[in-house]
């Protein structure tokens, strides 16, 4: 006889990933200084993961068409490939962040590598000590939440959700394959979203009970 065959093992809950709102996403991108700045606005228009983002190099945009070529990561100083199952997908970039690179590419200077993020020796950036170094004292000044670069990613899904593009979109832009995995842990719906949703269903509700209009019962507006 087993004498664990009628244990019954608890439910594994998934944990909540920290995201960016679109709200503090804005809020970083202001206060943040230079090299950091175009790092997080990459990190939060194209939702690339950390090691992807430091393991950009110059030659992987194609400023005249609007598009970053994603390639290869970099963890602790070495260069990998990314762990995307798309391994070399293309992303297409606002005309506000081609502008914006434009002008970092102005004041980048050249390292061997060609790195976008490089440090005074020419090696890639480190992910883990940007986010110690930078940008957990930057959101502790903004009175944001603690999060990372992942926290990026998962703001940046969560955005093109609300924004209602299309799925197809949202994976390959993300590298995902799978779309269980986009609509799940990576999609999270902000709070404003919960209020206005509760606020257009009470609108729909009166419109459903006309006899009941009495002082204080919210008018009837556009319906869900």
């Amino acid at each position: 006889m087993n004498a664990v065959s009628d244990v019954v093992l608890p439910k594994r809950h998934r944990v909540a990933q920290r995201f960016y709102t679109l709200d503090e996403i804005q809020r970083i991108l202001e206060a943040a200084q230079e090299l950091e700045r175009t790092l997080y606005c990459l990190a939060a228009e194209t939702g690339m993961r950390g090691g992807e983002l430091c393991g950009l190099q110059v030659t992987d945009f194609d400023l005249e068409r609007g598009l970053v070529r994603v390639n290869r990561s970099v963890w602790r100083g070495k260069i990998q490939s990314t762990t995307s199952e798309h391994p070399d997908r293309c992303i297409a970039l606002s005309p506000q962040l081609l502008y914006h690179l434009a002008e970092y590419l102005r004041r980048w200077k050249p390292n061997e590598k060609g790195w976008l993020f490089a440090t005074r020796n020419g090696t890639p950036l480190d992910q883990n000590l940007i986010v110690k170094r930078k940008l957990q004292p930057l959101l502790i000044s903004l009175g944001i939440n603690r999060g990372g670069l992942h926290a990026f990613r998962h703001g940046n899904i969560s955005i093109m959700d609300r924004f209602g593009v299309p799925l197809k979109v949202r994976m390959e832009r993300i590298g995902h394959s799978d779309p269980a995995l986009t609509l799940g842990p990576y999609t999270h719906i902000a709070s404003e979203d919960d209020v206005k949703f509760a606020e257009q269903l009470g609108e729909f509700c009166a419109q459903m009970r006309p006899n009941r209009k009495k002082k204080g019962l919210p008018l009837a507006g556009n319906p869900l």
